[in-house]
């Protein structure tokens, strides 16, 4: 005697559509531009705090911009940003430190990733789940 068994198995779902993939991609690249976001407010919070007698320019060109699949938070070439940063050879040889705001602010930024991370993380599950 003898018995045959036949069955089907039906596979679905995020991990094996290729769902999961994609969407950590755009999971890496939400996380990037929050956490850029918050490095480019803390820059910017920074500097107000430090200079004490502003003049516009400089704080209007420090931007958070994407450059192919990278975020950065820059002055966008300002010729004295690297004096202002602090890390200009000029700071050697005058009283002026620079202020280390983009420094600071990076530090800052880095102990704030996970909480960061955590909407970004959540909006990818609930997209995952169909519920979004």
């Amino acid at each position: 005697m003898s018995i045959e068994l036949s069955f089907a198995v039906t596979t679905s779902g995020p991990l094996l559509d290729g769902r999961l993939e994609a969407e950590g991609r755009r999971l890496a690249d939400e996380i990037e531009w929050d956490v850029g976001a918050q490095a480019l407010a803390e820059v910017h919070f920074l500097l107000d705090r430090s200079i004490r007698n502003p003049t516009p320019y400089y704080e209007t060109q420090v931007r958070m911009e994407r450059a192919q699949s990278d975020v950065s938070v820059n002055d966008s070439g300002v010729v004295y940003g690297s004096w202002i940063e602090g890390t200009s050879s000029r700071n050697k040889t005058t009283r002026f430190r620079g202020y280390s705001s983009f420094r600071r602010a990076a530090q800052r930024v880095e102990a704030q990733v996970p909480r960061l991370a955590e909407p970004a993380l959540q909006r990818a599950v609930r997209r995952l789940e169909g519920n979004a």
